[in-house]
């Protein structure tokens, strides 16, 4: 039986691995040496962290952070392949915040963009994308 937290969070991912525009999507992986010139992105479960409760029926509703790292190293071009990575997985959360009805609610801050230094090769635009997903489950386990 799979839990409701690894449901969204498989989800997210099936969602988010529509993007297209041939960026390598990966889940909870280690960054690779090198980065694929259409970019990657990579989902990171995140933490659920303290779920409120309600009684009678008992439920839990949780407030998941889940991580969306973005990372792109073209030479030229690499600003724009990053805003359209960063746009298309915006395009993504806004086209269905409740993923199929698993979430009661997706929420998405903006991402910071920095530069990350690579000695003897173009630098890397990276960013986080903090997702907030709203969901519940009838155990902390489930």
């Amino acid at each position: 039986m799979t839990t409701m937290r690894e449901q969204v969070l498989t989800a997210l991912f099936a969602a988010i691995e529509d993007i297209g525009g041939g960026a390598t999507i990966l889940r909870n992986e280690v960054l690779p040496e090198r980065i694929p010139a259409a970019g990657m992105v990579i989902l990171r479960d995140g933490q659920p962290g303290e779920p409120e409760m309600t009684l009678s029926p008992l439920r839990y509703h949780w407030m998941h952070r889940a991580e969306v790292e973005i990372f792109v190293q073209s030479g030229t071009g690499r600003d724009a392949a990053f805003d359209r990575l960063a746009a298309a997985i915006g395009s993504v959360i806004d086209a269905d915040r409740t993923l199929g009805g698993l979430c009661d609610w997706i929420e998405n801050d903006a991402p910071e963009p920095s530069d990350l230094a690579v000695p003897g090769a173009p630098a890397i635009k990276a960013a986080v994308i903090m997702l907030t997903l709203h969901y519940v489950s009838t155990d902390p386990l489930a």
